[in-house]
């Protein structure tokens, strides 16, 4: 019996085993169904895609504002064009329509965000593609500015117009990208580097301007979700859920991969400055700890040799080091960190929003002195190479970004608070008071960098370690991220696709509430913007847009579609 007794398990045994294997069961079936949901997300993010894009092809619609009963060429439907004969073309129908799709997309993409480091790698890149091909074969989707850039590269190639001092309206009125654009009486407001890309696509004609541009976009997005990926390793976070923010949300790719906007070219030139920095700041740490080591041996001969002074070449090799100190913020010359400086004239140059984060840059490498000093002259070479390309082409003429400045969208904030103080929509006041506000925010926006702990020095001397280092980088991209917020938030002429200014930033960024300001700046977008929403407002009865205020605004944006 004794041995019988002693195969007995312990007390308590028999209990600790199911639990503990409950315990995993619905760990693991928390993970499953966390993975069952986000493929479910990233399916429905593609699905809809499709459908959109399948039923703007079919035939002409509001969907697609270039084509009119009568219009739709082929080659402007693309190959997915007539596959739903039998779909309705009622335009009510298909604003209900357009407006459940993004909303459902929309919701589906948040889920992505929040599964996204539970999917495989391959299915969250098979999505991000799958999306891309889909809007790079949609005809031109809502809010198009597509044929206006082309037009603008037509009239100084074809016609010896210069698109920064002629308004299209004087140009021969039956070029067909004329017809097919819409601002007449306006001045380029489009960066002189982008204007040269147009005139690149002009000898492809109409067809193939329009076709060398999307994939020129789609190609553009897709390097700048490679981009935030590498960042991501660089700043030791996964990337799964950065490259799910960035690369599916359905604001941008609705409006703006189906819309067609240069954005996309500003915006891969901002990730990529930030990406070259990223480099760059892991090579100076190399740098550093190599200096270091080299410091030590320094203070070993001096201790070994006694008096410093009495040794020739310890004091020879000191005082090389001190002008090798003052000569290095120069030399050697540093490609990524000039290519980072060059990397933002280029955004600049394509679009002048870009111009709000070079200050944050600055402030985030004032205590680098070396990187600061590179980078500026990144800055200087790409800026005079730039100058040069658009003095060529244009003269000392730029764009037109004074006309665009006022221009106001009835629902934009700034417009919405100018109708809650009783002033029928954006004043003088109002706007000078939001020009005031994104100065102040950007000035934050850099003493926060400026003041970043973590690049300080420890009281031994030393700096951090790497994850510290790594963090002044990560705070700037932090700070850049609430810049292009504050941009975002004190337009006057906000459009959907400008989201993207923060969507990359916001993707790398460490701080939550930037990521969550910026998917509530989206789901404001939707409301604004949707199809349905003229009829939720006139059942509200708002119309900010029929003060006497709003009817000035209107006019003037009518005037410039002539």
């Amino acid at each position: 019996m004794p041995g019988d007794a002693s195969t007995l398990p312990p007390l308590g045994a028999t209990a600790k085993r199911p639990r503990f294997a409950r315990v995993r069961e619905r760990e693991r079936a928390d993970v499953d169904r966390g993975v069952l949901a986000g493929a479910l997300s990233l399916a429905t993010i593609v699905a809809f895609s499709l459908f959109l894009v399948l039923v703007a092809a079919n035939r002409p619609s509001l969907l697609s504002p270039t084509t009119h009963t009568g219009y739709f060429p082929r080659w402007m439907a693309g190959p997915l064009g007539g596959l739903l004969p039998g779909f309705t073309n009622n335009g009510t129908t298909l604003k209900l329509l357009f407006t459940v799709a993004i909303g459902v997309m929309y919701a589906a993409y948040v889920l992505a965000i929040k599964r996204a480091g539970r999917l495989p790698v391959r299915w969250v890149l098979a999505a991000i593609l799958a999306v891309h091909a889909t809007f790079l074969l949609s005809p031109p989707l809502s809010l198009t500015d597509l044929f206006n850039y082309v037009n603008y590269g037509r009239m100084e190639v074809l016609y010896n117009l210069n698109p920064y001092t002629t308004i299209p309206i004087l140009e021969p009125h039956s070029d067909p990208a004329f017809l097919l654009s819409n601002w007449h009486e306006l001045l380029s407001p489009y960066g002189p580097l982008f204007t040269l890309i147009t005139f690149a696509v002009v000898p492809l004609g109409i067809a193939g301007s329009f076709w060398a541009l999307k994939c020129i976009l789609v190609l553009t997005s897709l390097a700048t979700i490679a981009l935030v990926w590498r960042c991501a390793r660089l700043l030791e976070r996964d990337p799964l859920p950065a490259v799910v923010f960035a690369g599916l949300n359905p604001v941008v790719l609705v409006w703006g991969l189906g819309g067609d906007h240069n954005d996309f070219l500003m915006v891969f030139f901002i990730v990529l400055g930030f990406y070259l920095l990223l480099r760059a700041r892991d090579r100076s740490m190399r740098r550093g700890r190599m200096d270091a080591r080299a410091s030590l041996a320094s203070a070993h001969d001096r201790a070994v040799g006694g008096d410093g002074a009495a040794d020739p070449a310890v004091a020879v090799r000191e005082r090389a080091s001190r002008l090798a100190a003052v000569r290095g913020w120069l030399a050697p010359l540093s490609a990524l960190g000039m290519g980072a400086g060059a990397a933002f004239v280029v955004a600049v140059g394509i679009k002048a929003s870009a111009a709000v984060l070079v200050p944050i840059v600055f402030a985030g490498l004032l205590r680098a002195p070396r990187r600061l000093a590179q980078v500026l002259l990144g800055m200087l070479a790409g800026g005079i190479l730039a100058a040069l390309a658009s003095l060529i082409a244009f003269g000392l003429h730029i764009p037109d970004l004074s006309t665009q400045s006022q221009l106001v969208t009835a629902e934009s904030i700034p417009n919405l608070l100018g109708f809650a103080l009783g002033f029928g929509g954006e004043s003088a006041g109002v706007r000078a008071a939001m020009d005031a506000a994104l100065i102040l925010s950007v000035l934050a926006c850099c003493w926060w960098v400026w003041a970043d702990r973590d690049a300080r020095p420890n009281r031994d001397g030393r700096q951090a370690d790497a994850r510290l280092e790594r963090s002044g980088e990560a705070r700037s991209i932090t700070a850049a991220g609430w810049a292009s917020v504050a941009l975002l938030v004190t337009l006057s002429w906000v459009l959907p696709w400008y989201v993207v200014w923060a969507l990359p930033l916001a993707a790398l960024s460490g701080s939550r509430r930037l990521r969550a300001a910026v998917l509530v700046f989206g789901v404001y977008l939707i409301v604004i913007w949707a199809p349905v929403s003229q009829a939720v407002w006139n059942a509200l009865d708002f119309h900010p847009e029929r003060t006497q205020l709003g009817r000035v605004h209107q006019r003037f944006v009518k005037d410039l579609l002539n």
